[in-house]
């Protein structure tokens, strides 16, 4: 006797009930599904990104959009602070190591990130192509970019103002691609870096041009136009000088590590300190928020607060899924019940042809472990669907670096969960199956 053919023809038979059931629970499984899958990815990849910064130090501001803006790229900055006082903070006995960074730019969304080579070994970058930046306006960009805007070596841009789309470009100077980064999985994967020169030199006010003097009035007319002759020499000097330092600036070796040297007041947006011993941790973030112009925000410190507050709506959806399951698993019970009260004449039958009653019962505990095992699947399913339509709206968040077609471990709890709720569902049912009377059900014919 085939008890799961059985099985499998007493669902079918109500399609509309079964279907019902079955929905019902896979929603509440792909909720689940989504808060594990973005949970695991989510904290990896803000780990993963923190790794090797035990500082942010910016302008004053929110600690929290401090971090987001320097470590995760996805928040506006705070500010500007004068490389000046970076630079003191930067010879403090409790720091061992301090990456400067401009923000403020983008190209078609993507973040532009003024930095020196020391971000690069920060996160252990492979070049698939070229090289890192050696003078200004030469850009380092991310496998992710491109792979999306289809960049290459040599090709060029203008930036964008701002840190989104839509902004005036800065058409004065283009980028060029000297390198591209082999794919990490991290945050460097949406970044276009370049040096700290080239975004200051992007914001630089245009060269006005020397205009030349005017010449004085003279009786004579040939005094005259010497003069007018010796002036516009002057000035046609002057704009070639002019130009000649322009093209030494920009062609310049630009700083690999460290600040870059500058002979004006210049500002940077944020550095990235690693302490020189565990003391730093607890005297240099109360030394710089208290004793300057600065602020100091530890990542570790401030994720724990974020994941605490969006614990919140995660347990407020984990309600809300279990309230799923648990409608979806009355819905399984009663459908199981009320089907086996028309079905009493048919199980006798089932008897009567030598069926026992221990094979009763395993049909209708089957029959609810074949209804919530398609739920599972189709919930697991439509949480992986999901995800995916939620990353493919997203292009430079950090929702886009999400991965929705990983399955993890513990999916495969979600299946046991819901053969689970199938089991104890069906153990009524079951247990009224098991105690069928033939004789009582084949007299009342």
């Amino acid at each position: 006797m085939n008890l799961f053919k059985i099985s499998w023809k007493y669902l079918t038979f109500r399609p509309l009930s079964t279907g019902l059931n079955v929905f019902l629970l896979a929603l509440g499984l792909a909720i689940i599904t989504v808060l594990l899958l973005i949970q695991d990815q989510f904290e990896k990849k803000m780990n993963q990104d923190a790794a090797g910064i035990d500082l942010v130090v910016g302008a004053k501001g929110s600690p929290l959009q401090l971090i987001l803006s320097s470590v995760y790229h996805i928040d506006f900055p705070t500010g500007n602070i004068k490389m000046e006082e970076a630079q003191r903070l930067s010879r403090n006995r409790l720091v061992k190591k301090i990456i400067p960074m401009a923000l403020g730019d983008n190209f078609q969304g993507f973040r532009i990130v003024g930095t020196n080579h020391d971000y690069l070994e920060l996160y252990g970058v492979d070049f698939a192509d070229g090289k890192p930046w050696e003078v200004p306006f030469e850009v380092v960009i991310g496998s992710e970019i491109a792979t999306k805007l289809k960049l290459k070596l040599g090709d060029e841009f203008t930036s964008s103002h701002g840190i989104s789309e839509g902004s005036h470009d800065h058409d004065e100077h283009n980028f060029v691609v000297s390198g591209i980064l082999a794919p990490r999985g991290n945050v460097v994967d949406r970044l276009i870096l370049t040096s700290i020169e080239s975004v200051w030199y992007t914001h630089d006010e245009e060269p006005v041009a020397v205009e030349p003097e005017s010449s004085p009035l003279a009786e004579a007319s040939d005094k005259e136009a010497h003069e007018d002759h010796d002036h516009d020499s002057e000035g046609h000097d002057a704009t070639e000088n002019h130009d000649s330092d322009e093209h030494a600036k920009f062609h310049a070796a630009v700083s690999k590590t460290g600040f870059p040297i500058s002979d004006q007041d210049r500002e940077v947006t944020t550095l990235l300190l690693q302490y020189r011993n565990p003391i730093a941790a607890v005297q240099l973030p109360r030394m710089i928020n208290s004793g300057t112009s600065m602020q100091a925000a530890s990542p570790s410190f401030e994720m724990s607060r974020l994941f605490e507050l969006l614990g919140v709506g995660i347990s407020l959806l984990q309600g809300l899924a279990v309230v799923l399951i648990v409608i979806a698993g009355l819905g399984i019970f009663i459908a199981l019940y009320n089907s086996l009260k028309e079905r009493k004449y048919d199980l006798a039958i089932l008897r009567a042809i030598g069926a026992s009653r221990t094979q009763l019962l395993a049909l209708i505990f089957l029959e609810g472990l074949m209804l919530t095992f398609l739920g599972a699947v189709l919930g697991i399913a439509l949480g992986h669907s999901f995800l995916w339509l939620l990353v493919s709206q997203s292009d430079q968040n950090v929702v886009a670096a999400l991965q929705p077609w990983i399955f993890l471990k513990q999916e495969l709890w979600i299946i046991a969960y819901a053969l689970g709720v199938g089991v104890l569902a069906s153990i009524i049912p079951a247990w009224s199956a098991y105690q069928t009377s033939i004789a009582k059900q084949l007299t009342k014919v």
